[in-house]
């Protein structure tokens, strides 16, 4: 039935990456994106922070229903980030305590709900990742319908099954699976140079002439050093 289908994950990004890509900060990682990515605002770490590296499997859930959500959470490998995309929808958590707990226990790396969760206290003081639009107290129903790894769109960022899913306190980045490796080199170059800038900063030694040389490439007047 068209919507209402498990579909198989064919490709995911390799351990390796994803362990490479959890020393990288995600801003550093969008900013070699050309600041073009994003997860939305919306979506927010519900748990103490811990960062969030691994493979996506994706699920589109009807809002306010977790039936697929279930099924995900037994089809996951360990080391998968269960990416959910329930319509941005806050009228019913489609996750709590009890499936978090289980996901944990079979070794997933983490959870994106693009919708609500509930039991927001005892996520919020675990460390087991989970990022969500909101919160609410009604719970979820079961009866699909609703789709296992096939392609979602979290406020435009689009995600594919085994695409490599990336959070922490600043929120969500998708990194699609055929730009993986190269989008590392360049943002771990990014991550090495601002390391160095705040080393600089420290001992008082930061150049800082760039700033006046783009004004003046702009036109502005004025400029004081």
């Amino acid at each position: 039935m068209i919507g209402f289908e498990i579909h198989p994950r064919r490709r995911a990004v390799s351990k390796e990456l994803v362990d490479k890509f959890s020393r990288v900060p995600v801003a550093n990682v969008s900013d070699c994106m050309s600041r073009m990515t994003a997860g939305g605002a919306r979506l927010r770490p519900m748990h103490d922070g811990q960062p969030l590296a691994g493979p996506a499997l994706t699920v589109r859930a009807r809002p306010g229903d977790n039936l697929l959500v279930h099924k995900a959470l037994d089809l996951a490998q360990p080391g998968d980030v269960i990416v959910v995309d329930a319509g941005g929808d806050l009228t019913n958590a489609i996750i709590g305590e009890i499936m978090t707990t289980y996901a944990q226990r079979r070794g997933i790396a983490g959870i994106v709900i693009n919708g609500a969760i509930r039991d927001s206290g005892t996520i919020r003081r675990s460390a087991f990742p989970v990022y969500a639009a909101g919160v609410t107290h009604r719970g979820p129903y079961k009866d699909g319908p609703g789709e296992i790894n096939c392609v979602v769109a979290l406020d435009g960022m689009t995600i594919a099954p085994g695409d490599l899913i990336l959070g922490d306190e600043d929120g969500l980045l998708a990194i699609p699976y055929e730009q993986a490796e190269a989008l590392y080199q360049a943002a771990s170059a990014k991550h090495e140079l601002e390391t160095k800038m705040l080393a600089d900063i420290a001992a008082g030694t930061l150049d800082t002439s760039w700033i006046d040389a783009r004004l003046q490439a702009l036109g502005c007047s004025g400029i004081q050093s």
